[in-house]
C-alpha cells in the first residue's frame, strides 16, 4: 500500500490540499469559539462594509495555532478583497516590503505572520504606509540621496503575532482593533473537530471526539492534527467508525496521553522529577538531560507544563510540582513537596 502523505507536504496530492484547506472556516458565523474576539471582529468589519470603506488595521495575538491565520483570511472574504500573505522573517529589507506594498490592490488585505520579528527599517517603513498609505523609497546614497514618496492604494494591514510584548508601542499603537486569542474550551474543541471530521469523511462519534478535545491542549490546530492521525490509526485497522476506545488506542500509540502531554512532555516533567530531586534546575542542564535544544524545551514544552501547573520557572531554575510529580506516579519529594 502506497503510505498517505500529510496535507502539508508539497508533493501531496490535490485532493489532500483541498482537504486540508477546508478545515479552516471562510466565515465569521463558521467561526468556532473566541466568542469575544469574534463579536468584536463582527462589529469592526460590519461597519466598515456600512461606510462602504476599509476597516482599521488589526493585531491579532496569542499562542500558535488558534486560529490566527483563519481570521486573517475570514476578513479577506467577508470585504471580498484579496488576500496577500507574508512573515516578519521573511521581509529583511525595506525594500522587500516597499516591492509588497507597492504592488497591493486597492482594499487589499495584507497579512502579516510574525510580525514582530519584521527588521526595523521595514517596520519604521510600515508606520507611514499603515497612517499614510505612502512610503518614501530613497534613491542613492549620502549627501545626494532623494526620497521618493511613493502613493500606496488603501489596504488592510492584518498582523499575527505570538510574543505580543516584543512589539514596539509605535507599531502596536497603529492597529485599529487589537485582538487576544485564548485557549479554547474542550466544547468548543469538540466542535471544530466535528466539522473537521465531517470534511475528512471520518465517522466520529461524539464521544470521542470528547477524547481527542481533552488531549488537544485548548488548541484548534493540535485537535486537527490528532484527528487525522487517529483517522489514519482507523482506516489501518479497518474501523469505519472513530469510538472512544479507537481514539485512545490511537493516541496511545502516538503517545499523548490523557492530558495532552507527549514524550517531550513527559521527558521533560521525568528529568526535573527523577534525576534532579524535583529541582531546580537550569534550562541548559535540563536541555541535556532530554537530548533536546534549549530553545526547544523553553519554547515547545515548558509552557504547557507551566500552563497545566505542573512546572514553575523560578530564578534558580525549573521546580516540578507536587501535582506534576503526582502525573507521573511519583510522591512529591524534595522542593515539590513545598508545592503540595
Amino acid at each position: 500500500m502506497e503510505p498517505r502523505r500529510s496535507p502539508l507536504d508539497p508533493f501531496a496530492q490535490p485532493e489532500e490540499k483541498a482537504l486540508e484547506a477546508g478545515l479552516r472556516p471562510t466565515r465569521l458565523a463558521d467561526f468556532t469559539g473566541q466568542t469575544r474576539v469574534s463579536d468584536q471582529l463582527g462589529l469592526v468589519l460590519a461597519a466598515a462594509k456600512r461606510r462602504q470603506g476599509s476597516p482599521d488595521h488589526v493585531l491579532l495575538s496569542g499562542p500558535p495555532g488558534l486560529g490566527k491565520t483563519t481570521l486573517a483570511m475570514i476578513i479577506a472574504t467577508e470585504l471580498g478583497a484579496p488576500l496577500r500573505l507574508s512573515s516578519g522573517p521573511a521581509i529583511q529589507h525595506a525594500g522587500d516590503l516597499a516591492a509588497i506594498l507597492s504592488s497591493l490592490a486597492p482594499g487589499e488585505v495584507l497579512f502579516l505572520d510574525e510580525i514582530h520579528r519584521l527588521a526595523r527599517p521595514a517596520e519604521e517603513m510600515l508606520y507611514l504606509a499603515m497612517e499614510d498609505f505612502r512610503v518614501d523609497v530613497i534613491v542613492g546614497k549620502g549627501p545626494g540621496a532623494t526620497a521618493i514618496p511613493l502613493e500606496l492604494p488603501p489596504f488592510v494591514l492584518v498582523g499575527a503575532t505570538t510574543r505580543a510584548g516584543l512589539l514596539p508601542g509605535p507599531l502596536r499603537d497603529r492597529f485599529g482593533f487589537t485582538a487576544q486569542l485564548d485557549y479554547y474550551d474542550p466544547a468548543d474543541l469538540e466542535q471544530i473537530l466535528a466539522r473537521s471530521a465531517e470534511v475528512l469523511g471520518v465517522d466520529l462519534d461524539p464521544t470521542a471526539a470528547a477524547v481527542i478535545a481533552g488531549r488537544s491542549r485548548g488548541t484548534p490546530r493540535i485537535a486537527n492534527r490528532l484527528l487525522r492521525r487517529v483517522r489514519d490509526y482507523a482506516e489501518v485497522h479497518g474501523h469505519p467508525r472513530v469510538t472512544p476506545e479507537l481514539a485512545d488506542a490511537a493516541l496511545e500509540l502516538f503517545e499523548v496521553d490523557p492530558l495532552g502531554l507527549d514524550r517531550l512532555d513527559r521527558s521533560v516533567l521525568e528529568a526535573v522529577c527523577r534525576k534532579f530531586g524535583g529541582g531546580p534546575v537550569g534550562l541548559s542542564t535540563l536541555a541535556i538531560a532530554v537530548g533536546e535544544e534549549t530553545e526547544t524545551v523553553a519554547e515547545v514544552a515548558e509552557p504547557f507544563l507551566v500552563r497545566l501547573g505542573f512546572l514553575m520557572r523560578t530564578p534558580r531554575g525549573r521546580v516540578a510540582t507536587a501535582a506534576g510529580c503526582r502525573h507521573l506516579g511519583l510522591s512529591p519529594a524534595g522542593p515539590a513537596a513545598l508545592f503540595d
